[in-house]
This record gives C-alpha cells, structure tokens and sequence, in this order.
C-alpha cells in the first residue's frame, strides 16, 4: 500500500511539474508572439512606439569633440580649410608648416585634462537627463577604438583613451542615459569617394566602414540614442537605412531602449525616426504631431569648441531657457551643445549656463520633466508665456498630442519668461478654465495661493513682490484644482 501511495505522489509530481514547464513555454511562446518583429520598411518601423524614458527626459546634453577642437575654429575645419577658405588659409600659412595637414592636429588632441567624473557631475546638476556624445564626426576620427578605423581613432591617437567608453560608464554612474552621435558619411574617406564617383551604385563604404562601426557602437557602448547625421547626399537605399534600423528595433542588445532621430538618408529628415530634428537649432514654435527635438548650440556661432568665441556669441541664460521653454511646450525635447576644448575641459561660460539651467529646474523642473503640451502653447495674448500640463496617464504612444476630454489633468503650468513691471501677468488662453472657480494658482518655489481675477475674458493674476520670489530669469505657475 504505502508502495501504491508513493508511486502516486511521484506520478502527481511529475504531471504538476509538465504542467508548470508546459504553462513556461505557452507564456514565453505568448510573450514571443507579441513582441513586434519590425521589417526594413519605413512604413513598419515607424509604427514603433517611443522609448518612454526619452519623452519624460526633455533635456539632454550634446557633446561635439574631436580633432577640430584642437585648432578651435569649427567642426567644419578640414573641409572649409580643403575648400579654400581663405581665413584658414591664412591662419594655416602664418602658424603651421607648409606641408602641415589636418591629420598633424590629431596627436596634438592630448585632452590630458578630462575627466568623464567631473563631467557627468556638472551634466547631472545641469538637470540633463541624457547625454549624447559625438563618436565620430564627417573627419572620420573616431572617439572609440573602431576596428575599421586603424590610427585614426583616440585609442591609437592623441588621447590613447577610449573617450566613448569612459564617459558612457561615468555618465550612467551618475543616473543619466548616454547615447552617441555618429556621422553616416566621412568627406575624405577614399572608399567613399569612390561610392561616391560611381553614383552610389556601389556600396563599399557603407557595407565596409559604416555599419561595422555602428554596430560595433551598439554592442560594445549599448547607447540610449543614436544621433545620425551626415546622411544628405545619397538616399537611405544606399545607406541601407531600414535594414540597419530593423536590426537595431528586433536583435540589437538596446532593442527596447534606444531612440534614434530622422536624418537617414536624401528626403528621410522630418518624415522618420523615433523623433526628428528637421534642421539645426529646429523649434517651430508650435505643437508638432510627432516626437520632436531641438539641437541648439550656446556658442551660436559654432558646435565645436571656438577658440575665439566672445561672450556675445554666446547665448545667455534667458535665451537657453527661452529654447528649452519654448520646445517643451511645444511637444519637444532640447539637445543643449557645448564644445569641450581640446584638453578635455568644458570652458567656463558653457559650465555657467548648464549650472544656470540646473538651479531653474530644482525649482521649476516639474513644469518640464514628465509633463506634455496643453490645449495651448503660447498664450494668444501674452508672449512671454508658455504652457504644459501634467496628466494623470502620460500618452507615450503619443507624446505630443493635447489633452482629451476623457485626460484628467492634475496640474496646468504657465510659465513666464518675463516678469511684468507691475506684478500683474496678463493671460487670456486661461480664462476659460479659472472661470468656475475650482481652480487655484500657486508659484512654484513659494509659499501661498496667488490671487486672481477675470475681466472682459482676460486673466490678470497678481504676482508677488520679485525680491521675494525664489526662480529667476523665468517664473511658473501652477493651476490645480482646490
């Protein structure tokens, strides 16, 4: 009997222990079978949805650093200096040999002085939330130790460090996402020059250099983004756009995590990508129905460091937070640029800004982080103000849709990027929604409600004494229901 009985349990255990494999394997198969698998068309892979860390980030840091920097007069250099800019052309006569080239500057970029920890430090009280990195600009110097780049890179060259990889680890050590710019095509490479001469009918460039690289990138670096550029004078055909981005959407190790923006080829820009840049420095000033970002330089003049860049060519605090307002409100994500110097540095004034930028949002950051675009952006009848909201359930699929009937908004933000003579701000887009009463206005970083009153369809809202506010240079209030 006890034979009997135990032959049972033993049978018993085996059927609940097939059962349980068996349940594993129906819910890894459902699991496989719900994971999209995207095909090499536009059409398909732009109906991935976006990463939702990249649209609660809103702003991150660009980073364009290279052998440029070392000269300091632009990221174009080699190929203004190639084009016979005479300015260059001049400098280059009274300061270098004749038979100097562009490939001299590089065991001159030493950057003896970085250090990725300070940097990600001064990125994390900026209130970034990624940064992205140039891995290789058009010059085709890569700032990680390409295996299709030999003594052109800054392990073999200059630095002898892997730039890349120093600062992605410290930049997550800080919290922050890290992701990489990396130019398509390089002005002077002689594969791709001939490509070039053949009408793109050959493709060894891009078969050869480029995607090893990228892909050597998204193994080895695992970035959130991927910056690309440099893709304008061939079509996506040639650079075989779609199928690299279906591998990057289905096999890559960053499959579920990485956002990569529109410029793909001739005519891709503003048509696809996780999010599009359009143009540099792009800030339309109104709501865009897709994921957008604004890629702003605070040296206005150059995104590589300048050597002689004034304090005029600089934008100022008022102006970075215009930028970074502005693109929120409107449904974007800002892409600040500062170029370090040639030893590794960021230069003083570019320190202040981002600083600048970090003391607003500890006070002002939940107007920003997480929020998405109001019925409104600009206020019709004041200039100076800018809108989001806060909701309840953010719509990720579509980040920059307005609110739907059915959305409960907990919070409406009006921020004011010009404090009134006579503490009496002056709104209309407002009116509609104070006018029965259950909302109340509060200003962020102070204490107390914030009176208010409707005339005619006008708001005017009566700000405390400037002495006694704690923002500066821009100001937001808060409207929530009582």
């Amino acid at each position: 009997m006890k034979i009997i009985l135990l032959c049972i349990l033993v049978l018993c255990s085996v059927v609940s222990s097939y059962s349980k494999i068996q349940s594993g394997e129906s819910r890894h198969v459902n699991s496989h079978r719900v994971s999209k698998k995207y095909s090499p068309e536009w059409k398909d892979l732009d109906t991935r949805p976006l990463p939702h860390w990249y649209d609660d980030s809103k702003i991150g840091i660009f980073l364009h650093w290279g052998v440029y920097s070392v000269v300091g007069f632009s990221e174009w250099f080699w190929s203004n200096w190639k084009g016979g800019d005479e300015k260059i052309n001049k400098y280059m006569k009274e300061h270098y040999p004749p038979d100097f080239t562009y490939q001299d500057f590089a065991p001159m970029f030493k950057a003896e002085f970085f250090d990725p920890s300070e940097w990600a430090d001064l990125f994390l009280k900026s209130g970034a939330r990624y940064i992205v990195l140039t891995s290789k600009h058009h010059d085709g110097f890569t700032m990680f130790p390409s295996h299709r780049s030999f003594s052109w890179n800054s392990y073999d060259v200059g630095p002898k460090r892997d730039i890349v990889g120093e600062l992605s680890t410290a930049v997550r050590a800080a919290g922050l996402k890290f992701g990489v710019y990396h130019s398509l095509y390089e002005w002077f490479n002689p594969i791709y020059e001939d490509d070039k001469k053949n009408n793109f009918t050959t493709r060894n460039y891009a078969e050869t250099k480029l995607w090893p690289d990228l892909k050597q990138l998204i193994n080895d670096y695992k970035p959130s983004v991927l910056w690309s550029d440099g893709d304008w004078e061939t079509y996506d055909t040639y650079w075989k756009s779609t199928d690299f981005l279906a591998w990057l959407y289905n096999e890559s190790p960053v499959k579920d995590e990485i956002v990569v923006n529109d410029r793909w080829g001739i005519g891709i820009p503003c048509k696809h990508g996780d999010f599009y840049n359009c143009a540099d420095r792009y800030n339309p000033g109104s709501l865009q129905n897709h994921k957008w970002e604004n890629a702003f330089t605070v040296d206005s003049r150059s995104w590589g460091f300048r050597k002689p860049m004034t304090l005029n060519d600089t934008l100022t605090t008022k102006q970075v937070l215009y930028e970074v307002v502005s693109t929120v409100s409107c449904g974007g994500n800002v892409l600040i640029n500062v170029g370090p110097t040639q030893d590794g540095t960021i230069a003083p004034i570019f320190q202040e800004r981002l600083l600048d930028l970090g003391s607003w949002l500890e006070i002002n950051g939940e107007a920003i982080y997480s929020t998405s675009p109001w019925l409104h952006q600009n206020d019709s009848l004041n200039p100076d103000v800018w809108y989001t909201c806060r909701k309840t359930k953010h719509s990720h699929r579509h980040p920059t849709a307005i609110p739907k009937p059915s959305d409960n908004i907990r919070a409406i933000y009006a921020i004011v990027l010009h404090w009134p003579t006579t503490n009496i701000l002056l709104v209309k887009d407002l009116s509609t929604y104070l006018h029965n009463g259950v909302y109340k206005i509060e200003l962020l970083g102070n204490e107390g409600l914030i009176q208010w009153n409707i005339k005619n369809g006008v708001t005017s809202i009566e700000l405390p004494d400037k002495a006694k506010v704690r923002s500066e240079k821009a100001w937001t209030l808060k409207m929530s229901l009582k």
